[in-house]
């Protein structure tokens, strides 16, 4: 793990710096109170931070107020080192957003106890934060193919549908539906079924550009959200179909070839979420009916 020591006292600074390494860690050194601002700043900071209170430029307490007072997600545990051993001074240290408080001189023992606190606290924090992470993944994605659930892609574009309307622009999207999929599981069974579902989803997935979206809206049905694209927008959906047309998707029972129906639905803000969502799901009708494996784009909703 990396820490970082700040004093501008050279003798303390390379004892700690020292003690540090011996101690296992990665040691990031500063000079002065901007410096370890400047390093507690950056994107790769270390978690855990040992500052002296007396600095120039700025002392330890002000680096603190600075750390404390960011928005970052992720802020180090700061334990403030110094000779003010007053009450008053634990106090004020404390206040400033300190987490622990060794006065000098220290023992190496008690300093060495109160780092591997810190250590715990990081660690504890990265896995409950890991923990959070794989929930909100869990709570927003389909747990077969990893694309966005129904209810997020649906949130995701209802959150653009404002967007257009309020500062302009157009997005277009498809309801792509696997054809005759009932018959691919009938034949090969439901495991070489979701084989080809996160086949498809791999295709796709290499077509789409960064910021579209594509979420499962149920069964072997899909949603793409693709902002900027308007009603000349069937040369994106005519790329998606062809590709799945011409690919064999590698299963446990054979290869597998499928086509997409795909119905296509352009907005330049006027339309709502409802009349959006069913005008696609007409064209796609409209596409099933038509022969399946086509493009079919709706009126304007």
């Amino acid at each position: 793990m990396r820490i970082l020591i700040a004093d501008d006292d050279v003798t303390s600074r390379t004892m700690l710096t020292g003690l540090m390494k011996r101690w296992g860690y990665d040691v990031v050194e500063a000079i002065d109170g901007a410096q370890a601002w400047e390093e507690l700043q950056k994107s790769d900071a270390p978690k855990l931070a040992v500052l002296d209170w007396v600095m120039p430029v700025m002392d330890g307490v002000e680096v603190i107020r600075q750390v404390r007072a960011r928005s970052a997600e992720h802020l180090p545990y700061i334990l403030l080192l110094t000779a003010k051993n007053g009450t008053d001074d634990v106090i004020r240290g404390l206040d400033a957003g300190a987490d622990d408080y060794v006065g000098k001189p220290f023992s190496l023992g008690e300093l060495r106890a109160r780092i591997q606190v810190g250590r715990r606290t990081v660690e504890l924090h990265s896995r409950l934060q890991e923990t959070q992470e794989a929930l909100n993944h869990q709570a927003t994605h389909d747990p077969l193919t990893g694309v966005m659930n129904r209810r997020a892609i649906i949130d995701h574009l209802e959150k653009e549908l404002s967007r257009v309307k309020r500062d302009g622009g157009s997005l277009s999207i498809g309801i792509l539906d696997i054809d005759h999929f009932k018959r691919v599981n009938d034949r090969y069974g439901h495991q070489t079924g979701d084989e080809v579902l996160c086949g498809c989803v791999g295709v796709l997935g290499g077509l789409l550009r960064d910021y579209d979206l594509l979420g499962r809206l149920g069964g072997e049905e899909f949603l793409v959200v693709a902002p900027g694209t308007g009603d000349d927008c069937n040369h994106l959906y005519e790329r998606l179909r062809a590709a799945i047309a011409s690919t064999k998707f590698t299963s446990r029972a054979k290869p597998v070839s499928v086509t997409v129906s795909i119905g296509v639905a352009a907005c330049d803000g006027t339309a709502g979420l409802d009349e959006l969502l069913a005008a696609a799901d007409d064209a796609l009708y409209r596409a099933k009916r038509s022969g399946r494996d086509r493009v079919v784009q709706a009126e304007s909703p």
